[in-house]
């Protein structure tokens, strides 16, 4: 006889989500381990060293806030100012400091062994918009069939292209044979 047995689930421990990491420096009852601080009021005058409560109570009383500006400093300097547009201030740099920057790309240009003197002032064109940009040109020169055997005319256009392109650019790898095709970067001045 067989006694039927009931199906449970198994119940799993609740695990508490991590604590969020605050970003930036720490203020008021964050700063932890600190016994006396370098303090610096809210007018730009250093107090010289003080204790941690009597810098907070100093910051509570002007009605800012008691940031740690340099936390690795002997003692730590603290500041008393306004977090929040401390907080937005940072910000708005970083956004600035974002909008200002630009990734360079690397741009192909694909020749021919043969190419013929319009296709390569269109190409040579091309390459100077790229430069004007700030960004890199990739010169890649592929063979087909038997043009192998004439290389020699491929590393004439290559030298060709590197002449033409030396007052605006500089090479920053030379020519160099990848299976059938000759590559060769460049890079703005």
């Amino acid at each position: 006889m067989r006694q039927s047995q009931e199906n449970t689930a198994i119940r799993r421990p609740f695990r508490a989500a991590p604590a969020p990491v605050k970003d930036g420096p720490r203020a008021n009852r964050d700063i932890r381990g600190v016994r006396d601080v370098q303090l610096i009021d809210d007018t730009g005058a250093n107090r010289g060293v003080v204790s941690f409560f009597e810098a907070l109570k100093i910051a509570e009383d002007a009605g800012l806030d008691l940031v740690e500006i340099a936390p690795n400093s002997v003692p730590p300097v603290c500041k008393i100012l306004d977090y929040g547009r401390f907080r937005f201030l940072e910000q708005k740099k970083a956004a600035e400091a974002r909008k200002k920057q630009r990734t360079i790309e690397i741009k192909e240009i694909k020749l021919r062994p043969g190419i013929d003197k319009h296709d390569y002032d269109v190409k040579m064109k091309a390459m100077h918009g790229f430069f004007e940009e700030g960004d890199k040109v990739k010169v890649t020169l592929r063979f087909r069939g038997r043009e192998m055997a004439h290389q020699d005319l491929g590393v004439k256009v290559l030298e060709r292209v590197k002449a033409d392109t030396v007052e605006v650019a500089k090479v920053e790898s030379d020519w160099q044979l990848e299976g059938r095709q000759m590559v060769m970067v460049l890079a703005p001045r």
